[in-house]
């Protein structure tokens, strides 16, 4: 297959974010969003709880300073205006990163092309000009003034109702309807799955602090019980979720990535299998994908391409799935992992903060993941949900290439609370473990490199927590000697950093400071009491054998030589160039066999599951995960 790189389809997003304000000037008072709910509310006669509930879906309040999301909206309202689509680098094509990740098989580096978008976008991605028509404010205003924003989301959705032949009614049950609308979606399921979620909202009610310090709140109303029956006279289209496997709260639909063989024995961009009767699935990897919705689906349904099994949709949640889970999509850069794991792609970029990533996905992936960890018993914890940058090398060659995605704007606190496993403190003060959880919002690490080399990222939340060799911020950072580089603060670089859910073992404590056993070192991360990065907790750890220095760390868990039946070769069982040296302690996730799943064939006959005696442990050794042999090893509790 050709090495090219593949280009994908990124909207540029009309507009900027607004200049800064003159020194002098005040900052807003802390309600004014609040107020502009209410006063936006009165003038278009939509109950205040459904434009929040709206609103909290889209942006959960946040304005992200005028810079518009992934797919073009703007404000607490994410009104969209996005225009024409331009080719770009796309997260799979990419980097050195072989998605297989398999030495058995040539390296894969996918060839396709830059598609040509059709100059008719969908109305879910044209919201912002109709807002300005109907309220005859300016595309500028709307998209960096919150309180105009508000109202445009207000108008239209005063005009949904309108459309819909329904009246202005102050009760928030009867504009059901209406906000299936506003998604924005074109079928009745996802339109649905939408405005559920809004209405979960409000029975709930929410309070917050958003990006820009606004305290706003939505009081619960858990009577609220809209009726659905009127979504049958809005004119969507009837969809169907056949062939998917998702759960029924969500809005999913088959659009396959093919197995086909082409050209000189080669195919793509999947391999059939049977998991998890042959072997376990074990992981979850949390993608993001680097292009937008309709490019990535082009790029998935081609043969030629790589695959995942599901793609998630930025504006409304809506999910389409490519891959079963019986069988092994090329998304993760590690066949082990590939062969164990379902990966899931969100619509969004890791180096642009505020092409954020919507309410309605996170709450959309969660469901789904939940579904999925319960149907194949994976664990809900950060060593089996991972994110891509979590995934390990598979040698050292492999090390620099690994991907970096969802990287550090992806909240792993909001997620978990999501999935009904909120991060909490699992033992006392002086617990011998820590479990990272920065407050997101105002965790700010400086990273650079989002637009420009070198040059400081836009301040925003993050999920990572940054680790330097000793207990002071001007001191070096930790380095990572599988990339060969000196640390940087750069948005890819994940020499020295740690993210919200992963476990580690405490190594020291200096006043505000504590050190953890990070790639082998003492790696230290400012942890005051008042604002803490991170939370005590319990479990168990693994360090060397009596009587060993120090014991190799593998990228892949493969089984012994003596394995391997004739007619499938031998994989090597090569260390990756870390060390777990003596008297360091590293948090254990589980005990894996040895295996290996043997398909570089179109023809399923020659497909083999491979599984050894060795065992090994899955441990978070740095920002990723890693494994040791049990042999090595000896397993402890730890509080």
């Amino acid at each position: 297959m050709p090495a090219l790189a593949t280009a994908a389809l990124l909207l540029p997003l009309l507009g900027a974010a607004p200049s800064a304000a003159a020194p002098t000037a005040a900052p807003p008072a802390p309600d004014r969003l609040q107020r502009a709910f209410a006063t936006a509310a009165a003038e278009y006669h939509v109950p205040q709880s459904v434009l929040l509930g709206v609103s909290y879906l889209q942006s959960r309040w946040d304005a992200h300073g005028g810079a518009p999301s992934v797919t073009g909206g703007y404000g607490p309202l994410h009104l969209t205006d996005a225009r024409t689509a331009l080719a770009g680098a796309s997260h799979h094509g990419g980097g050195s990163e072989d998605p297989r990740g398999d030495d058995a098989r040539a390296a894969l580096h996918p060839a396709g092309g830059a598609t040509t978008p059709s100059d008719d976008l969908p109305a879910r991605l044209t919201t912002l000009p109709r807002a300005a028509e109907l309220t005859g404010m300016s595309p500028e205003a709307l998209r960096t003034d919150p309180a105009a924003n508000v109202a445009g989301g207000a108008a239209l959705l005063a005009a949904a109702q309108r459309d819909l032949g329904e009246p202005l009614s102050a009760d928030p049950a009867d504009w059901y309807a209406a906000v299936a609308r506003f998604s924005g979606a074109e079928d009745s399921a996802t339109a649905a799955a939408y405005a559920d979620d809004v209405y979960e909202v409000i029975r709930t009610g929410e309070r917050r602090t958003t990006d820009a310090g606004q305290r706003v709140s939505l009081a619960a109303r858990p009577g609220v019980a809209p009726d659905v029956s009127r979504l049958d006279g809005a004119g969507l289209r009837a969809a169907s979720a056949a062939g998917t496997e998702c759960p029924r709260s969500v809005s999913c639909e088959w659009v396959p990535a093919p197995y086909e063989e082409f050209g000189d024995g080669d195919y793509g961009n999947h391999d059939l299998g049977t998991r998890p009767a042959s072997q376990r699935i074990r992981y979850i990897v949390v993608h993001d994908t680097e292009g937008t919705w309709n490019g990535v689906l082009n790029m998935v349904q081609d043969p030629t391409y790589v695959s995942w099994n599901y793609t998630l949709r930025s504006t409304d949640g809506h999910i389409a799935q490519h891959v079963k889970a019986k069988d092994v999509a090329w998304h993760a850069g590690n066949w082990y992992v590939n062969a164990k794991s379902i990966g899931l792609e969100h619509e969004g970029f890791l180096a642009e903060p505020d092409a954020w990533y919507t309410e309605a996905m996170y709450r959309s992936s969660a469901r789904l993941v939940k579904y999925l960890a319960k149907k194949y018993d994976i664990p809900l914890d950060r060593q089996h949900v991972l994110g891509h940058d979590n995934v390990p090398g598979t040698t050292t060659a492999t090390i620099p290439g690994m991907h970096t995605d969802p990287g550090p704007y992806w909240d792993w606190r909001h997620y978990f609370q999501l999935l009904g496993r909120p991060i909490q403190p699992t033992a006392g003060k002086k617990s011998s473990l820590v479990t990272i959880r920065p407050d997101y919002d105002a965790n700010r690490p400086g990273y650079t490199g989002c637009e420009t080399a070198g040059e400081p990222c836009a301040p925003h939340g993050s999920s990572e927590v940054r680790l330097y060799s000793d207990h002071d911020v001007n001191a070096p950072l930790i380095r990572d000697v599988g990339l060969g580089t000196t640390p940087t603060t750069g948005v890819n670089d994940l020499s020295s950093r740690v993210s919200t859910g992963q476990q580690y073992a405490v190594a020291d404590r200096w006043g505000d400071w504590t050190a953890i056993w990070y790639l082998g070192q003492k790696a230290w991360f400012h942890n005051p009491g008042k604002s803490p990065a991170a939370v005590p907790a319990s479990g168990r750890v693994i360090t060397p054998r009596k009587g060993l220095a120090n014991v190799p760390v593998y990228g892949r868990a493969y089984p012994e030589k003596a394995a391997y039946p004739a007619g499938v070769p031998a994989q090597a069982v090569s260390p990756l160039p870390y060390t777990l040296p003596a008297g360091q302690k590293y948090v254990v996730g589980e005990k894996v066999p040895g295996e290996y799943y043997y398909a570089v064939t179109f023809d399923e006959a020659s497909h083999r599951v491979v599984t050894g005696k060795d065992q090994y442990y899955e441990i978070q050794y740095g920002h990723r995960v890693a494994y040791v042999r049990a042999a090595d090893v000896t397993v402890s509790a730890a509080r």
